[in-house]
């Protein structure tokens, strides 16, 4: 054999093997992909549990379900009953079958068990774990004490199956109970022209301009400011992500939806089915203070657009939203048809000088929905006032207490 033909041979028998590792290559990295891919599908989702009072809920909540949604694929979240709540915290402001709307409409939220007890026994972590096939339970990093002053959360713990997530800061049940007492409490100051300095120092969150020097009364333009400090990180976490397509029909609807409550969500529920894109305008705190008083809002406008974001229902808010809808934003948003609720704090919107909805009304595009739920802000204020002197004494003991605010008073959802 010449050595032409040698080297022409050896090039063959290295073209041959090379030819072979490449094939042998790709069939194994077929497999590989076809076992990864099946193993995908059959892989068992993770399921993660967070349970809570979720008594006058609010953004800090929904935050709290959000990072425990991220912990796992899916988020069951035990609502505790009236009766347990009684029996471990005070009677709740707002009753079970309300705190089950607001739980089930939150957009991180799976599966709601009703009627949760408030400590998590060794019996219903079996049952969490058999029945309800949880992987691990979630909690915040406050503390959480029994009223014999154990963990409520040892038995997962002791189990290896708990996680905990960073409580928000900023927001609790308690100072909102605060800033509804101090709203009507200032209501009674002006009326009466006395000093409501203890009440006012007793909330951090409460604090009130119109009694500063300098400010009066008829120029201020709301009547709290909250500590609570939102960032564009924060607002783009609770957001869809998503803008509506060219064909979409988009519903507006616009409010206060100050201390966002089960009425809220009703409304907002009713105004998504009507479309395929709900589009929220959230009023100024300037322009709530003008319409329905300078004690209002109680919740500052960003606080109230994260509350509304987490709603499922809702696929983008305008934070600030006009007062008057012009056929410009109309335009501007494609906006195919506005509505608005029975129930509100104010329904003389047609009487008004200046109708805010005058523009859709001409163009035939509004319209009036049946709200399910008799439910207003005022609502649930009246429900603390009507209470006034046991929340303020426990507001007191909170205020002076060094237990952590999840495990203080009636007023912790999570």
């Amino acid at each position: 054999m010449s050595s032409y033909e040698a080297v022409t041979e050896t090039k063959w028998v290295v073209t041959c093997m090379v030819g072979g590792v490449i094939v042998g290559v790709s069939l194994l990295g077929a497999y590989s992909s076809q076992l990864w891919k099946s193993r995908r599908r059959n892989k068992k989702p993770v399921r993660v549990y967070m349970d809570g009072c979720f008594d006058m809920m609010h953004y800090g909540h929904c935050n709290a379900l959000r990072q425990a949604r991220a912990l796992g694929d899916q988020l069951i979240v035990g609502v505790v009953s009236d009766a347990e709540i009684i029996a471990n915290k005070g009677p709740p402001v707002t009753p079970l079958h309300e705190r089950l709307v607001m739980v089930n409409a939150v957009k991180w939220v799976d599966e709601v068990i009703p009627e949760a007890p408030y400590a998590i026994t060794e019996e219903f972590m079996k049952k969490l774990f058999d029945e309800y096939k949880i992987d691990f339970i979630i909690h915040g990093d406050d503390p959480c004490v029994l009223p014999d002053g154990t963990d409520a959360y040892a038995h997962a713990k002791k189990a290896g199956r708990y996680k905990q997530i960073k409580r928000t800061e900023g927001v609790s049940s308690t100072d909102i109970v605060g800033r509804m007492l101090l709203c009507v409490r200032e209501r009674s100051i002006a009326e009466k022209n006395h000093n409501h300095s203890s009440l006012q120092r007793q909330f951090s969150n409460g604090h009130s301009p119109k009694f500063e020097a300098g400010v009066s009364a008829a120029t201020a333009s709301g009547t709290r400011i909250s500590h609570f400090l939102p960032t564009s990180r924060r607002i783009v976490q609770f957001s869809n992500g998503r803008g509506p397509g060219p064909d979409s029909h988009i519903v507006y609807i616009d409010g206060a939806f100050d201390l966002f409550h089960a009425g809220h969500v009703e409304i907002l529920r009713l105004a998504r089915d009507l479309g395929d894109f709900l589009l929220v305008g959230i009023h100024t705190d300037q322009t709530v203070s003008a319409t329905r008083g300078s004690h209002r809002p109680i919740m500052n406008l960003h606080e109230r657009s994260l509350s509304v974001l987490a709603c499922r229902y809702v696929d983008e808010v305008i934070i600030g939203a006009p007062w008057e809808i012009s056929k410009d934003m109309l335009t501007t948003f494609n906006i195919s048809l506005v509505v608005h609720g029975t129930i509100a704090e104010s329904n003389d919107f047609k009487k008004e000088e200046c109708n805010p909805y005058a523009v859709p009304i001409s163009m035939g595009i509004f319209k009036v929905l049946e709200s399910t739920l008799d439910i207003t802000t005022t609502t649930i204020i009246r429900r603390i006032v009507s209470n006034h002197e046991a929340y303020q004494c426990v507001a007191k003991t909170n205020f002076h207490s060094d237990v952590s605010p999840n495990t203080q008073g009636m007023y912790f959802g999570t």
